[in-house]
């Protein structure tokens, strides 16, 4: 595809975003629906994000995406903020309103939702506990969709116990800290398992946690995608345990952020999840 001088603008903005694939994502549905816009990567070093996050009004950006390390920036820069952005403390997607002034929201707990929908089309939030394996900013995005769907209860297993209680009293609500040394007996009665850690991605060791207290009906869900079937999942496959990738809460976050800067409500099909991890 051309693109004219009237082409919409959005992007990505990060520090380092090489790896990213949100280029690569949006610009197929870009493609898909014939739109004259782009989707760019935005390579912006921490001291700068202010700044820059501040300039997307007058270089004619409809908005951005922003991912680590810039999502707390992001946060304290925007003029406001959705409910969802500030329960997280973190922003991901920013829209330019036609004023000129500065949305922040955080899209990641849909994305997370969303895709354990697609999947699981018979998983719902009140069906029991949900066990959250980390404390950091996916964490609190899982958490906060996983309360607000209705789950009874969300147990919170993280290395460093102290930063899980940090998280657990940000948020509120009925969250159980379990200390990381006895993190195997939080599986008990649990309907969800989601590991929101980097441990299984390409390069980490394998997340350290023993599934045989886990009840083989609950699902088990890795937001990691690099590769597709972490070590998680294939534990969790082998032991008869429903199984969620990594990929769809990728996919799903996007769908709002495109909806708003080129104005077409995308969709998540197998081919473009196939697609993005090919790139």
């Amino acid at each position: 595809m051309t693109i004219s001088g009237k082409a919409k603008l959005a992007g990505v903005m990060g520090w380092p975003i090489g790896h990213s694939r949100s280029p690569r994502l949006h610009g197929h549905w870009l493609e898909r629906y014939g739109i004259d816009g782009a989707y760019v990567p935005l390579a912006v070093a921490p001291e700068r994000a202010e700044q820059a996050i501040r300039a997307l009004p007058a270089l004619g950006f409809r908005g951005c995406n922003v991912t680590v390390p810039l999502k707390e920036i992001a946060f304290r820069t925007v003029d406001r903020l959705d409910d969802t952005a500030r329960r997280m403390g973190a922003v991901n997607t920013i829209v330019v309103h036609e004023d000129g002034t500065l949305e922040g929201g955080n899209t990641d707990g849909f994305g997370f939702l969303e895709s354990l929908k697609a999947d699981r089309p018979d998983w719902c939030a009140e069906r029991g506990p949900a066990v959250v394996v980390g404390a950091g900013g996916a964490a609190r995005a899982v958490v906060v969709a996983l309360l607000d769907a209705g789950a009874p209860e969300v147990r919170l297993i993280n290395r460093t116990d102290a930063r899980a209680e940090e998280l657990a009293a940000d948020i509120g609500g009925p969250i159980t800290v379990a200390p990381w040394v006895s993190r195997e007996t939080a599986l008990e009665g649990a309907a969800l398992l989601v590991n929101t850690t980097t441990q299984g991605m390409t390069g980490q060791p394998p997340l350290d946690l023993d599934l045989r207290a886990l009840p083989v009906a609950a699902v088990v869900n890795d937001i990691v995608y690099v590769p597709l079937d972490t070590p998680l999942l294939a534990a969790a496959r082998r032991r008869g345990n429903p199984v969620v990738t990594g990929i769809g809460m990728l996919l799903h976050q996007a769908r709002p952020g495109f909806a708003a800067w080129f104005g077409v409500e995308p969709e998540v099909t197998a081919d473009l999840a196939r697609f993005v991890l090919e790139g």
